[in-house]
């Protein structure tokens, strides 16, 4: 009888990134509370991976994964260490060190600039249906079409869709900052621009709009298309 076989591959997953300014755990944790009763259904048990590259205090990181875990957020790893010896405190404690894509010295046909040319963009003709997730790889995504509630459509370019957007999008998603996302009709759940994210509540003030949505010093920017 053969012996069961373990496939390992490589893929791609959406993962939130928390860029901490301080150490201060209690804060942190106030902070992420609010953002899961937010959108509870969205965020509940969602990975993340915090930056700890602007922190120059002490981190004590097993308290700030069971701080961060006690808010229904589960933290699978750490990048932006300074030295060797913060990355010993997080093996001490069992918590992965990171590498960002971006800190890695790139080659020059791999630089964010030059990623995508040459490469069509994935086209996607109708309607993206709740419960659905669309993915373009290394490009962009264009709907000529809808997108549900509840659907969600990703891409590691930019986004445009030609008709409605009610679910997630998230473009951008393998750091790209100079991608954008234009839609129709803006009535999304969630969109997001490199890690940059902002939710339905917040979108009220171009809501039902044609609009552009652009990562501008940190802060996602809406531009009206009429």
């Amino acid at each position: 009888m053969a012996e069961p076989e373990v496939e390992i591959k490589g893929t791609t997953f959406t993962i939130s990134v928390i860029h901490l300014i301080d150490n201060d755990l209690e804060h942190i944790k106030q902070v992420l509370e609010k953002k899961m009763a937010q959108a509870p259904k969205f965020f509940a048990t969602a990975p993340v991976i915090v930056n700890v590259s602007l922190v120059d205090e002490p981190i004590d990181f097993s308290a700030l994964r069971t701080a961060i875990n006690a808010t229904g957020f589960v933290m699978i790893g750490v990048t932006g260490t300074r030295d060797s010896e913060q990355k010993q405190l997080c093996h001490s404690a069992s918590i992965p060190v990171l590498i960002a894509g971006r800190d890695v010295e790139p080659k020059p046909i791999e630089t964010s600039q030059e990623a995508n040319i040459g490469q069509p963009p994935k086209v996607v003709r109708g309607q993206v249906r709740s419960g659905q997730q669309v993915y373009a790889k290394n490009c962009d995504l264009v709907v000529l079409g809808s997108v549900s509630n509840g659907a969600e459509i990703i891409a590691d370019g930019s986004i445009h869709v030609y008709g409605a957007l009610r679910g997630r999008a998230i473009a951008g998603a393998n750091g790209q900052t100079d991608c954008i996302i234009c839609c129709q009709n803006l009535q999304a759940e969630l969109v997001s621009v490199a890690g940059h994210y902002q939710l339905s509540e917040n979108l009220q003030p171009m809501w039902q709009q044609a609009c552009c949505i652009e990562l501008r010093e940190r802060q996602l920017t809406f531009v009206p298309l009429n």
